[in-house]
């Protein structure tokens, strides 16, 4: 099990996002209030390419181990400054495979639908940072270490100290990949 160690969303298009008391999930939509919330793509470049697309990206979730190891390198990065929801303790997000559910709290439930495909944005915000959470892995294949992204099944209320359940998909799993 994990825990939730903070909550954040905003109302306008910033690259951060303000650390909230709570959040309420909408199943379908994303996080009420939230600029990314809707049935279809919210994200300024992906609307520019096709407005109509599904959004898959209604949840961003980032485990605060990443916080931990861009501090040790340097960077100060506290929950909602890169632009995530939800930010959790003691889940590997990265190895989760898609269509995994995250039951956050006692009511609601995402969807893993992929990894986020973090923008030039996160230089702006520290130079040096995309660096950090993009790059190669051993065999010269493109690594997202930024979060992952999530879809709303059931909403509820989200608070920090929130138990996370994981519940895996059915075998054989598929990889996450960038939405």
């Amino acid at each position: 099990m994990g825990v939730v160690t903070a909550v954040s969303r905003n109302e306008e298009y910033t690259f951060t996002k303000p650390t909230r008391p709570s959040i309420t999930l909408l199943a379908g939509l994303g996080v009420e209030g939230d600029v990314h919330q809707g049935v279809t793509v919210k994200h300024r470049s992906r609307v520019a390419q096709d407005p109509t697309q599904p959004n898959l990206r209604q949840v961003h979730l980032i485990h605060a181990e990443l916080f931990d190891e861009l501090d040790a390198k340097g960077f100060s990065v506290a929950p909602g400054e890169i632009g995530e929801n939800i930010t959790t303790r003691g889940i590997d997000l990265l190895a989760l495979p898609t269509g995994t559910r995250l039951h956050l709290g006692p009511e609601a439930v995402v969807e893993v639908t992929g990894l986020r495909n973090p923008c030039l944005q996160i230089d702006r915000f520290a130079k040096g940072l995309l660096k950090e959470v993009v790059g190669k892995g051993p065999d010269g294949e493109l690594v997202r270490r930024a979060g992952i992204m999530s879809i709303v099944l059931v909403g509820g209320v989200v608070s920090p100290g929130d138990e996370i359940r994981v519940e895996l998909p059915a075998e054989p799993h598929r990889p996450l990949e960038k939405v």
